[in-house]
């Protein structure tokens, strides 16, 4: 017990090490580490849903798909190329719909459907992270790395995430979802949902590029969307009759472990940030 535990905090300090510091550190070791993290999660996808047995999808293409959507929205939303980037990608998406036609595999659907899902539950939310990282400045024409609005985002996840578990652990009575999370509670979610509000306080005053309102609005937005996407998680790993999506990380489980919550809050920032936008 005593190992796991120090196995789990080495990789899970680590783990926020890197990710924090690559995020920080510049565009360049943001679009690599994200790349990676990327094609890894399609990768993983890809291996879990091979194991069931009904369905078989090609998970280097899947894998390497998931990359190229993130590089391509990175170069799009930084405008060192226009559209024509996303046409390589497209046709990958063709590729894999037209060569379920020769393969004989037994269910070609299946396929169509799960390698179509690879790229909109796990890929796009990940290339959305370019969304929130460079902006558009009107009065100089110009494209601005603002590493900030991503890492918020995990840092919402983070500790709403610790927060949960906190109380819910102390005080924890109702159950949330019982039928996929027989953990979660009401209580945990909302002390989560508290630490995450408290810390979008901070970063209002530290970066007021936003309101107190606007950034506590975002955090509320991801730790609703964020829980949402670790219990479909659960739901996909309670189907599948797993524990862990993968031992990637040790002692923390498969990449789609670590960023289940992501994958939904990271879209539902994006809205709501054009949201903010258009008021």
């Amino acid at each position: 017990m005593k190992n796991n535990f120090i196995q789990r905090a080495i990789t899970g300090a680590l783990f926020v090490v890197i990710l924090v510091g690559c995020i920080l550190y510049s565009p360049l070791s943001f679009g690599i580490l994200f790349t990676i993290i990327s094609a890894l999660s399609v990768h993983e996808f890809a291996h879990l849903v091979n194991k069931s047995g009904e369905v078989g999808i090609n998970r280097t293409i899947t894998a390497l798909g998931g990359a190229y959507l993130f590089l391509a929205l990175m170069s799009f939303c930084t405008s060192a190329i226009d559209a024509r980037v996303f046409l390589p990608y497209l046709g990958l998406l063709l590729y894999l719909m037209i060569t379920e036609l020769y393969l004989k595999k037994k269910n070609p659907i299946g396929n169509w459907a799960y390698s179509t899902l690879s790229q909109l539950y796990v890929a796009l939310p990940f290339a959305l992270l370019n969304v929130l990282a460079f902006q558009n400045s009107p009065e100089t024409s110009s494209v601005t790395y603002n590493p900030i609005l991503p890492l918020s985002i995990f840092v919402f996840i983070w500790l709403s995430d610790t927060g949960a578990y906190c109380v819910g652990s102390l005080i924890g009575k109702h159950r949330l979802f019982e039928r996929i999370s027989p953990k979660k509670s009401w209580e945990g979610s909302i002390g989560g949902a508290v630490f995450s509000i408290a810390s979008s306080f901070v970063f209002a005053r530290f970066f007021p590029f936003m309101s107190m309102w606007q950034w506590a609005g975002l955090a509320v937005i991801v730790v609703i969307f964020g829980t949402w996407g670790d219990l479909t998680e659960s739901l996909m790993k309670r189907q599948l009759g797993i524990k862990d999506s993968g031992n990637i990380l040790p002692g923390h489980g498969g990449m789609l472990d670590r960023f289940d919550s992501a994958l939904m809050a990271i879209p539902a920032a994006v809205v709501y940030l054009y949201i903010l936008t258009m008021i």
